[in-house]
């Protein structure tokens, strides 16, 4: 299986004055300081970790506030640290997760002890090639943490019993918490909530998860061809090939030239149109004609301020069933589903796709610093003007992936 390469992106002049870029990049770099933090013992119910970190949110005088590390989090908010003066910081916010790892067995959702039951998108392989490539680490480093990233596939993400009970039908794995209930497992998927899983997430094998463990294979089959094993890179190559074709066998909607969630206890896929089908695109397994028509259909997400994480409005179910909003949806955007889908885009080559959407992210991100003097979790891209719908929390300014993959976009802008 040829792996497809990612493409150089150079987009034309994004129309962003000097100075306005100016004091965006110096006011991202100020916040860092207040995100970050240092624990290196528990406290209550907070864990501690060896190394200083980077929290999503700084409200103070909010009821609600983040005091922990998050495992998908960490990776996005790693893309905005280009200067070497944070390679620490980058480096120890991935030895935390490892340190997690160790000690409970699975990277929490969180670094809180609720939050141990379960864990959050598999990013390691990723997070981990971006360090060894963006500060050139030796060979040495990279096996030891690939070493690690392995175990975690194997024990968590591909493990068929309980506690760790993900890998369930045709090879492919869900979503899960160790209390078996569906909003907990929802949570690991970190769209808390989305109205993908119908409010019963134990019964489907999600797109974008089947999409990461995918890279974990690639990922796994190019680590070991740099060290010399052809014959264990062969192997993991079949892993991912394998998965491939199981993913295309139930989750591709040739008609509608899409991916779906595949409810396994059903034997049916689920109806949402969500960004989460990209993630097979920014993970290189789709071909050319699956790519062409996922491109086709970003047209249902693309808004004035960029993509809406679902194609259209739903009926709120917590409304049905408690108090649980979707913020996951419609009419909802969210950095790391945009960074995801410009860097699928760009992978297969349509550059002028993915600078649109980057301008449209980008200038949304701009329009309300410019009003409001702060950046969101997430925005309203269907009116910009307005705010985003709430979720389960009350929304968050300053957020850290939201200024990561914004800092990493306008660096793109620049090359």
């Amino acid at each position: 299986m040829k792996k497809i390469p990612i493409k150089s992106f150079k987009p034309k002049i994004i129309d962003i004055p000097l100075e306005l870029r100016s004091t965006v990049s110096a006011y991202i770099d100020s916040h860092w300081a207040r995100l970050e933090r240092t624990h290196t013992e528990d406290t209550g119910t907070l864990v501690g970790l060896p190394y200083p970190y980077i929290v999503p949110a700084e409200n103070t005088n909010s009821s609600f506030h983040f005091e922990e590390q998050y495992y998908w989090d960490s990776y996005f908010i790693a893309l905005g640290f280009t200067d070497a003066k944070y390679q620490s910081m980058v480096e120890g916010m991935l030895e935390n997760l490892l340190y997690l790892y160790r000690r409970f067995s699975l990277i929490p959702n969180a670094s809180r002890m609720y939050m141990t039951s379960r864990s959050q998108p598999p990013i390691l392989t990723s997070y981990i090639i971006h360090i060894y490539e963006t500060y050139k680490k030796d060979i040495k480093w990279l096996e030891d943490h690939m070493d690690i990233a392995r175990s975690e596939y194997e024990t968590v993400w591909m493990s068929s019993k309980h506690p760790t009970w993900h890998n369930v039908y045709e090879g492919l794995s869900r979503y899960y918490d160790v209390n078996v209930l569906h909003d907990l497992a929802e949570a690991e998927s970190g769209w808390d909530m989305t109205p993908r899983f119908e409010r019963k997430c134990l019964d489907f094998l999600p797109v974008d998860l089947n999409a990461l463990l995918y890279k974990y294979e690639t990922d796994f089959s190019w680590y070991y061809k740099k060290t010399g094993n052809l014959k264990e890179a062969k192997v993991w190559l079949g892993k991912a090939e394998q998965r491939k074709n199981s993913m295309n066998k139930i989750m591709w909607a040739k008609i509608r030239g899409f991916y779906f969630d595949y409810n396994y206890q059903r034997k049916a896929l689920g109806d949402v149109w969500s960004l989460a089908a990209y993630y097979p695109m920014w993970a290189g397994m789709v071909d050319e004609a699956q790519a062409k028509r996922l491109v086709d259909n970003l047209d249902k997400f693309e808004r004035s301020g960029g993509l809406t994480t679902t194609s259209r409005p739903f009926i709120d179910t917590g409304l049905l069933f408690g108090s649980l909003k979707t913020q996951w949806a419609y009419p909802n955007g969210w950095a790391p589903l945009h960074y995801i889908v410009i860097e699928a885009l760009k992978r297969y080559g349509y550059h002028e796709k993915a600078e649109q959407i980057t301008r449209k992210w980008v200038k949304t991100n701009l329009d309300w610093f410019e009003k409001h003097g702060v950046f969101l979790e997430k925005y309203n891209v269907v009116n910009t003007k307005k705010p985003p719908l709430e979720g389960v929390y009350p929304s968050q300014t300053g957020f850290g992936w939201t200024n990561g993959v914004l800092l990493h976009l306008l660096n793109s802008l620049n090359n």
